[in-house]
C-alpha cells in the first residue's frame, strides 16, 4: 500500500462508515467530506479528518478537499460520484488515486446502450431489443422502456400496449434528465417472470479476473432493491456456471480493473441468463456476498480489495480459491410507509435500536434528523447462517429487535416479507413484490404495550415529595382506563388488560418485555405527553392520547389534495376553474426520487391551485381542490 496513505470518502452515512472501516484495517488514514446539514454526522466524527463541501456532487470542491488534506487516494463509496466517469478522469488529472475503474471502463459499461455491444463482443447473450424510433405497433409486448445511463430503478417504465408507450417514454426521459442529466433511451423486451442475478468480480492491473460468485436481488419494488441474498437459491450449477463465466469473459473483454458487479436476468418460463448491465462500483448488496465467501478459508472485505487493486497490487487468490460457505440474506432500512402507498418519510429519530447479534450497516442514531434531501435509506442489516433457512431465521430475529421511533420506516414490511410463505419457498421474482399483497401488521398487540406502559405513568406528577406511583395503601396499583385511540382498562394489580392476562417480565430503557396470555412479546415503547409510540417486530405504531385543551381545526375536505410528503413540485396540469374527469392527473410531485402522481378524485372544477412547477412544498399543504357538480 505504498503508493496509498491516506485515502478521502467521497460519500456519507453508512458508507463513508463503511469505507472508514475497510481503510483503519490497513492502517490508512481517512479524510471524510460533509455539507452543512451533516457537520456534525456519525462518518465526519469517524473519520481522521474532515473538511465541508457545499455538495457531495462538486466533483471540483471534493477533489480540492482531496489536495487540501493530502489524501493521495479518492474512495466515491456507492451512490453519488461512484459511477460518474468525469469525476474518476478529474481525480486522475489531479495525481491522485481514484479507487475504481477508469474513467474510459465507465464510459463504456456506465451507458446501458455501449454495454450490450460489449457483452456481444465478448459472447455474453443479451436481452433483445427495439430501436427507440420502432413503431410501437410493431412491438411483441409487454416492453421495458430505461434509461441508457444509470440505474437504480431510474427512468425505467413497465409498457404494455402501444397506446401508453409515448407516456412512458417521456416520463422515463424526464426522470432520467433530472437523475442522470441523459435522457437516452433503450427500449427491451420485458420477461414476465424472472430473477434478478449478479455476479461479483475483481480485476487487478495484471490481467486477474475472479468472480465471487452470485447474488439474488429479486425482491424489489419499482427496480429498487428491497433484499438481496447470496448465494442465489434457485440457480442451477449449469446458469452458475454460464453467469459466472459470462462475468469474467465481459470484464476481461472490457479490462476491467477494481470491484464491479454484472447483473443478468434469469428468464423463468426458458431459464435462459441475459446481460442486463454492470455496475461500475462496488455495491450496495456486497456484505451479503462477503458473509457467504470465503477466500483461503478466511473471510472477504471487498474495501480492503479494492484499496490494494487500486494501489497497483495483484489479487492475492485464484479462481480456485475462492468458494462459499453459507449463505447470507440482507435487509435495506427504508424511511418510508410501506404499508401506505411507500410514501417517503422524513422526521427527527427519538429513538433508534439496531440488533446486535447480526452485521449492520448504518450511520442512524438517536435525535437525528431524516430528511427528504437525500436517498431514503437508513441502514442495512445483514445475517448470515450454515444455509438460507438459518440465515432467514437470523433474519426475522433481528428485524424483531429494530426499532426506530420518531418516524416511519420499512422495517415491519421487511419483517414480514422474509417471515412469509413466499420468501421462505423462494418462489418469488422481480415482479412479485410490486403486486404482493403483504398484511399489515395488527395495532392490536402494540396498544397492549401502550396501555400497558401508560398506565405506569399515567398517575404520577411531575415532582415533589408526595409525587404518586400508581399504588395505594397495602393495595396493588388502581386499575386506570387508558384512553388511547380505544379506552383501553388496565389493572396491574390483577394483571390485566381488558380480557388479556399480562405479565411484566421487565422494563428497561424503552424496552419493554410482557408475557401476553402467555406469550412472550417484546416491544420499545415511548410515552410522550399526547401519543405512545410502539414499535413491535419492526413496526412503528403511534396511538394518540386525547388531548382535551387542543383545538380542533375544520378538516380537509374529501376534494383536497395535499403534499403527502415534503417535496418539489414537476408538474401542474391544470388552472383554477378547469374541468376535471375523475382520475386525472392534476400534477406530479417529487421527493427522495419519486414521484407520485396528483389524481383528482372525482368529477368536478378545480377551485384552487397551491402549487407551481418547481417550487417547493411542505408534507400537509394544500396542492389542490376540487369541487364536485354539487358543490361537494
Amino acid at each position: 500500500m505504498s503508493e496509498i496513505r491516506t485515502v478521502l470518502i467521497a460519500n456519507r452515512g453508512e458508507i463513508a462508515l463503511r469505507i472508514i472501516r475497510g481503510c483503519r484495517t490497513l492502517g490508512l488514514r481517512t479524510v471524510a467530506v460533509f455539507t452543512d446539514q451533516d457537520a456534525t454526522a456519525p462518518h465526519v466524527r469517524a473519520a481522521d479528518e474532515a473538511a465541508r463541501v457545499g455538495s457531495y456532487l462538486d466533483l471540483d470542491a471534493v477533489i480540492e478537499a482531496a489536495r487540501d488534506t493530502g489524501a493521495d487516494a479518492i474512495h466515491p463509496g456507492y451512490g453519488f460520484l461512484s459511477e460518474r466517469s468525469a469525476f474518476a478522469r478529474a481525480v486522475a488529472d489531479a495525481g491522485l488515486v481514484f479507487v475504481g475503474p477508469s474513467a474510459a471502463v465507465m464510459d463504456q459499461m456506465g451507458r446501458k446502450d455501449a454495454a450490450r455491444e460489449i457483452a456481444v463482443a465478448a459472447g455474453v447473450t443479451v436481452v433483445p431489443s427495439y430501436e427507440l424510433g420502432a413503431d410501437p405497433t410493431t412491438f411483441e409486448f409487454p416492453v421495458l422502456v430505461k434509461a441508457a445511463a444509470g440505474g437504480g430503478g431510474k427512468g425505467m417504465r413497465v409498457v404494455r400496449d402501444a397506446a401508453s408507450y409515448e407516456e412512458a417514454v417521456t416520463a422515463a426521459r424526464r426522470e432520467a434528465q433530472s437523475s442522470f442529466g441523459d435522457d437516452t433511451m433503450l427500449i427491451e423486451t420485458y420477461v414476465e417472470s424472472g430473477r434478478h442475478i449478479e455476479v461479483q468480480v475483481l480485476g487487478d492491473s495484471h490481467g486477474h479476473v475472479v468472480h465471487l460468485f452470485e447474488r439474488d436481488c429479486s425482491t424489489q419494488r419499482r427496480h429498487q432493491k428491497v433484499l438481496e441474498e447470496a448465494p442465489a437459491p434457485t440457480i442451477t450449477e449449469e446458469q452458475r456456471a454460464e453467469v459466472t463465466r459470462a462475468a469474467v469473459a465481459l470484464a476481461r473483454e472490457v479490462g476491467y480493473q477494481n470491484a464491479g458487479t454484472v447483473e443478468f436476468l434469469l428468464d423463468n418460463a426458458t431459464g435462459k441468463t441475459y446481460f442486463l448491465e454492470m455496475n461500475t462500483r462496488l455495491q450496495v448488496e456486497h456484505p451479503v456476498t462477503e458473509l457467504a465467501v470465503s477466500v483461503l478459508g478466511q473471510p472477504l472485505d471487498l474495501v480492503q480489495l479494492q484499496l490494494r487493486v487500486a494501489a497497483g497490487e495483484a489479487l492475492p487468490f485464484t479462481q480456485d480459491d475462492v468458494t462459499l460457505t453459507g449463505h447470507a440474506i440482507e435487509a435495506r432500512v427504508y424511511a418510508e410507509d410501506s404499508f401506505h402507498g411507500f410514501l417517503p418519510q422524513a422526521g427527527t429519530t427519538s429513538i433508534v435500536r439496531w440488533p446486535t447479534r447480526v452485521r449492520v450497516d448504518a450511520a442512524l442514531e438517536p435525535g437525528q434528523e431524516v430528511s427528504t434531501a437525500y436517498d431514503p435509506m437508513l441502514g442495512k442489516v445483514i445475517a448470515a447462517g450454515p444455509d438460507r433457512e438459518a440465515a432467514r431465521l437470523a433474519l426475522v430475529a433481528a428485524l424483531d429487535d429494530t426499532a426506530i421511533l420518531g418516524l416511519t420506516t420499512n422495517a415491519g414490511f421487511l419483517r414480514a416479507i422474509v417471515a412469509g410463505d413466499e420468501f421462505r419457498d423462494a418462489t418469488v421474482d422481480t415482479a412479485w413484490l410490486d403486486t404482493a399483497e403483504v398484511a399489515e401488521p395488527s395495532p392490536a398487540v402494540a396498544r397492549l404495550f401502550a396501555a400497558w406502559t401508560s398506565a405506569m405513568l399515567v398517575a404520577e406528577t411531575s415532582s415533589g415529595p408526595y409525587r404518586s406511583d400508581g399504588f395505594r395503601m397495602n393495595a396493588g396499583p388502581a386499575p386506570v382506563l387508558v384512553q388511547l385511540d380505544v379506552p383501553v382498562h388496565v389493572d396491574r394489580a390483577a394483571g390485566r388488560i381488558g380480557e388479556t392476562d399480562v405479565r411484566q417480565l421487565a422494563a428497561e430503557r424503552h424496552v419493554v418485555v410482557l408475557t401476553l396470555d402467555g406469550v412472550r412479546q417484546q416491544a420499545v415503547v415511548n410515552v410522550e405527553r399526547h401519543r405512545v409510540e410502539v414499535v413491535h417486530r419492526g413496526q412503528r405504531f403511534v396511538f394518540e392520547r386525547p388531548d382535551v385543551f387542543a383545538a380542533h381545526g375544520p378538516a380537509a375536505g374529501v376534494g383536497t389534495l395535499t403534499a403527502p410528503m415534503p417535496g418539489t413540485v414537476l408538474d401542474v396540469d391544470v388552472a383554477e376553474g378547469d374541468a376535471v374527469e375523475e382520475g386525472q392527473r392534476l400534477g406530479v410531485l417529487e421527493a427522495m426520487k419519486m414521484e407520485l402522481a396528483l389524481k383528482a378524485p372525482f368529477a368536478g372544477t378545480v377551485t384552487t391551485v397551491g402549487a407551481t412547477a418547481g417550487g417547493q412544498v411542505a408534507l400537509g399543504q394544500v396542492l389542490f381542490v376540487v369541487e364536485g357538480a354539487d358543490g361537494g
